[in-house]
C-alpha cells in the first residue's frame, strides 16, 4: 500500500515530470496512487461520469470514451482527472491471421489529466506496451511523446512530435464542466493532422 505522504508529494508536484519521478522512485504506478488518494481527507474529490472524445478534421479518426472518473481539486483552478480507458477490441480475424497476431494486453489503460485554464497535460499508461504524454498550452508549441514497448531485445521506441494549440477552453464555475482543446500535430515541418479533444464532466 502506498504511503499517504507519497500521494501528498505527488499532488504537490510542480509538473508531470516531477510527479512521474516520485512514482518511479517508489516503484509505483498510477493505479497504486489512485487507490491511495482516497485516504487523504484534505483533498476534495468527486466521482463523476465523463465523456472523452477525440476527432480529426482531416483524417478518418473519431473516438469516444464514456466512463466514470475521479476529479481531484489541487488548487482553486487546477484539477486532476483520473479515468480508466476501456480496452480496445480488435476486429475479428480469420484463423490463420490470429496465429500471426500477438494477444492484446488485458491491463486497463489509465488516463491522467492535469487541467487548468491555461495549460493541460495528459498521460496514458497501464497496458505495458503503449503509452503517451501530451502537453498543451494556448498559442504555444508543446510536445507529444509516444512510447512503444516491444517484446524484442531492442526494448522500446519513442516518438516525439510537436503540437500547436489553437484553442484551449475550460468551462465551469467551481468545478470544471467542459474542456475543449483544438490542436495540430507536427513532425518537423510536416503537419500530420488537425484534432479536437473534448472532455465533458457531468455534475
Amino acid at each position: 500500500m502506498v504511503a499517504v505522504s507519497i500521494a501528498v508529494d505527488w499532488l504537490r508536484a510542480i509538473n508531470i515530470k516531477t510527479a512521474l519521478a516520485i512514482l518511479t522512485s517508489h516503484s509505483l504506478t498510477f493505479t497504486d496512487l489512485a487507490l491511495d488518494l482516497a485516504l487523504i481527507p484534505m483533498l476534495t474529490q468527486h466521482r463523476k461520469p465523463v465523456c472523452l472524445s477525440l476527432l480529426s478534421y482531416d483524417l478518418p479518426l473519431w473516438s469516444v470514451v464514456e466512463t466514470d472518473a475521479t476529479l481531484y481539486q489541487k488548487e482553486q483552478d487546477k484539477f486532476h482527472v483520473l479515468l480508466t480507458e476501456p480496452l480496445i477490441q480488435d476486429f475479428p480475424l480469420e484463423g490463420h491471421q490470429q496465429a500471426l497476431v500477438a494477444p492484446c494486453p488485458t491491463t486497463p489503460r489509465l488516463l491522467w489529466l492535469e487541467i487548468s485554464p491555461y495549460r493541460v497535460m495528459m498521460t496514458m499508461q497501464g497496458n505495458g506496451q503503449f503509452s503517451y504524454r501530451h502537453f498543451w498550452e494556448q498559442g504555444v508549441y508543446g510536445i507529444s511523446r509516444y512510447w512503444l514497448q516491444t517484446g524484442s531485445l531492442d526494448g522500446s521506441y519513442q516518438l516525439r512530435l510537436r503540437n500547436y494549440t489553437r484553442h484551449l477552453v475550460l468551462q465551469g464555475n467551481l468545478l470544471p464542466q467542459q474542456l475543449r482543446i483544438e490542436y495540430e500535430l507536427w513532425a518537423e515541418q510536416l503537419q500530420i493532422g488537425h484534432y479536437v479533444m473534448n472532455l465533458e464532466i457531468l455534475h
